[in-house]
């Protein structure tokens, strides 16, 4: 696995790198400490599993910079790792494209347990950051449905994920339905949590097994 970290306080980087290390045994890591480090990068290597990021660093503005990176990585998770509690900007990192939004204050088991989610498919906001827009589509019936005995997904979760059991990425499924590119990650979280799987792999297979979608 390799992660591309970009943060401008050193200190930072280095205890990420130290809890990196001890929860995965495979990792490679690349740093970087501005916007412009992680262009210069990018510019010679896109070979990354994950990309994980400061928001307010020297070298461009956060929006422009993220938006032009998830250009750049259109298949690359990207994961905001910030000190700013702000619900607002929160919900344009999502509409940007980014997978997860992690405050520096978490403790170590919620910043791995979010990157597993976020490398299985899924996108990791925490509760109380989650504005009103994005409450709404974490837990109205079209993202997670009421509890029933069989556990059955939405109509929409199922087109979802008959498009992830398609190998369609989650920019194609967002644009083939009509959604927006964060809303289709939400449904992909709520699908994984429902169906008791780590991974969209593990998703298509089960989802199979229960005859809910048909993958040839």
């Amino acid at each position: 696995m390799r992660v591309l970290i970009a943060d401008d306080h050193e200190l930072f980087l280095k205890g990420l790198e130290f809890i990196l290390h001890e929860n995965y045994s495979d990792i490679e890591l690349v740093f970087a400490h501005s916007y412009t480090d992680i262009f210069n990068i990018l510019q010679k290597d896109k070979q990354f599993t994950l990309l994980m990021t400061d928001l307010a660093m020297p070298g461009g503005k956060w929006l422009d910079s993220l938006s032009q990176i998830h250009a750049l990585l259109p298949e690359t998770p990207i994961i905001v790792l910030s000190a700013v509690f702000d619900k607002e900007i929160v919900q344009k990192t999502i509409d940007i494209g980014v997978s997860g939004y992690i405050p520096k204050t978490s403790s170590n088991s919620v910043i791995i347990s979010a990157i597993n989610l976020v490398i299985s498919g899924g996108v990791y906001i925490p509760p109380e950051l989650l504005n009103t827009k994005l409450k709404k589509e974490m837990n109205l019936e079209e993202i997670m449905p009421s509890q029933t005995e069989n556990r059955l997904l939405t109509p929409r979760q199922i087109e979802v994920l008959q498009c992830v059991a398609e190998g369609k990425s989650n920019k194609q499924i967002a644009y083939e339905l009509g959604l927006s590119e964060g809303t289709v990650k939400l449904h992909v979280t709520a699908i994984l949590k429902l169906l008791n799987v780590n991974n969209r792999t593990g998703a298509v297979r089960e989802a199979e097994r229960q005859g809910l979608i048909n993958h040839e």
